[in-house]
């Protein structure tokens, strides 16, 4: 424990990385894995939170196609988070590591309203907390939950899994080979250079609470356990 760089992260997963390589839906083989690589971490205890994105299950867009009211459409996304909360709450269970689930829009048959003393209570009794709903509001993305509750819970870093995808780049790498990757960024290095990491409204939070943000591969097995110990991977984003 005394190694570790960070002793209690937010993890964010995005909906897109519980689907793999299907695109759609939950990945049985992919969700199990991820709750193996977020069990071989907790077991060197950390203290863990989770905020799970949607994506897998719907995107705005789909909303948008069909003429939906923008926040109509969000409240569908964040009722996606929270089915896939539930999977990954039993996939981690199944693998041994005490949960429990808040949400943000009250669900009080399947889990826990998100109470903020609540939550760190269950930290410190070493349960893995996942946060799902979103903010519960619309117009608010789950990277903007992310670093919310990592503010409200006194997390040392945000880890931001992406979904193959090793870190920060000048330039999507899929589509331009000469994208160059940083290894250290500033909070203002994001937005001075229109880095699309996260959304402006979670890149100004993160800056002005000054919370430390890692983005790494998440299909690399071990990375989560990597960054944790402050291995050299991914992009470090620290310092205003």
């Amino acid at each position: 424990m005394s190694d570790l760089k960070y002793k209690r992260v937010v993890l964010k997963v995005s909906g897109e990385a519980l689907a793999g390589d299907k695109g759609f839906g939950i990945n049985p083989p992919v969700i199990k894995k991820m709750a193996d690589e977020i069990r071989d971490v907790y077991n060197q205890g950390i203290q863990i939170a989770i905020v799970v994105g949607g994506g897998n299950m719907w995107r705005g867009e789909a909303g948008a196609e069909m003429g939906m009211e923008r926040a109509q459409a969000d409240y569908i996304g964040m009722l996606s988070t929270i089915m896939n909360g539930l999977a990954l709450q039993d996939n981690l269970e199944s693998a041994g590591v005490p949960t429990r689930l808040q949400t943000s829009i009250e669900m009080r048959q399947i889990a826990e309203p998100y109470i903020r003393r609540k939550a760190v209570r269950h930290l410190e009794k070493g349960r893995i907390v996942i946060f799902a709903g979103g903010t519960g509001n619309p117009y608010f993305s789950t990277d903007t939950t992310a670093v919310l509750r990592a503010a409200e819970i006194d997390a040392d870093a945000i880890l931001m899994a992406k979904n193959g995808v090793d870190g920060i780049y000048s330039d999507d790498p899929k589509t331009n080979p000469d994208a160059v990757k940083y290894n250290k960024l500033t909070q203002m290095d994001i937005l001075n250079k229109g880095l699309h990491v996260m959304d402006s409204t979670a890149s100004s939070l993160s800056m002005d609470n000054n919370i430390p943000l890692v983005v790494f591969n998440l299909n690399k097995p071990g990375n989560i356990k990597k960054v944790v110990e402050g291995q050299n991977i991914g992009t470090v984003v620290e310092g205003k």
